[in-house]
């Protein structure tokens, strides 16, 4: 009998790019789960700014408060801010990430000033508020979801069975971080995900929309902010697919409320 699939982590990384935050039990909502990439940096012309360009962004680590969110440096922890939740002082301007354009506030100008500090260069801390609604690829949407500042789809699931096979084929292993999954679940075989088409975690059902194409961020070494040429290396000699490397599936939800670790999922038809 095959073993059952479990949810195993959850993850959200409030902050697009800064570290990612693992949750006992996570809430389910439209956009993604909640907190996860509701704030990113932009440059002065309003352009996301992430680790494929400036690795160094790794070292931010945020964890989660009572209303709070703290980033600190991993190196000096002495180095830290707090980012209240409904901190958002404006003004408001359209921010870019990749083909969207959509309005976002920003958060506090001594925000600004920390992470501007950090990077060498001016950059901006925006959120984006409840009213903002950035629309999925409809080519791929199922209910014409919104979704939050992550790269185009809500949630990203992976099975470690998955990981644990490019880890075999590697010299040096690489941590789930490199990947930066929404949901990894125990169990099944390698790359199950890919075969699925619908799924229910507890209570609430999944659609998974499309393969997870990646990009040189998987390369960047999430302890010390450096970039290699692995996994995306050796994953590029077996899950490529017309030039693109494939590692994960793309999930929207289909109803919200709360998924937590130890949750079986279930395969619907």
């Amino acid at each position: 009998m095959e073993k059952k699939l479990i949810v195993q982590d959850i993850f959200i990384y409030p902050i697009k790019s800064l570290g990612g935050i693992r949750l006992s039990e996570a809430i389910v909502e439209e956009k993604g789960f909640r907190y996860d990439r509701r704030w990113m940096l932009v440059d002065e012309e309003g352009v996301f700014v992430t680790q494929r360009e400036y690795p160094q962004l790794a070292l931010l680590e945020v964890t989660l408060g009572k209303d709070v969110l703290v980033v600190s440096h991993k190196m000096d922890q002495e180095k830290s801010v707090r980012i209240p939740f409904e901190l958002a002082v404006g003004p408001e301007l359209m921010v870019t990430i990749w083909d969207d354009q959509v309005l976002a506030k920003t958060v506090d100008p001594e925000l600004d000033q920390w992470f501007s500090d950090f990077l060498g260069f001016r950059v901006s801390l925006v959120m984006m508020p409840e009213s903002t609604h950035r629309k999925v690829n409809p080519k791929y949407a199922v209910h014409s979801e919104s979704v939050s500042f992550a790269d185009g789809m809500p949630y990203l699931l992976i099975g470690q069975e998955s990981l644990n096979d490019l880890n075999s084929r590697l010299e040096n292993q690489v941590p789930m971080n490199r990947f930066r999954p929404n949901i990894v679940f125990s169990g099944g075989s390698p790359y199950l995900e890919d075969s699925l088409s619908k799924i229910k975690i507890g209570e609430l059902e999944f659609q998974i929309v499309k393969p997870c194409a990646r990009c040189v961020m998987t390369t960047v070494d999430q302890e010390h902010g450096v970039k290699g040429k692995e996994p995306l290396k050796t994953l590029s000699t077996y899950r490529t697919l017309n030039g693109k490397v494939y590692f994960g599936q793309n999930v929207v939800a289909l109803q919200s409320g709360k998924i937590r670790i130890g949750d079986v999922i279930l395969p619907q038809d």
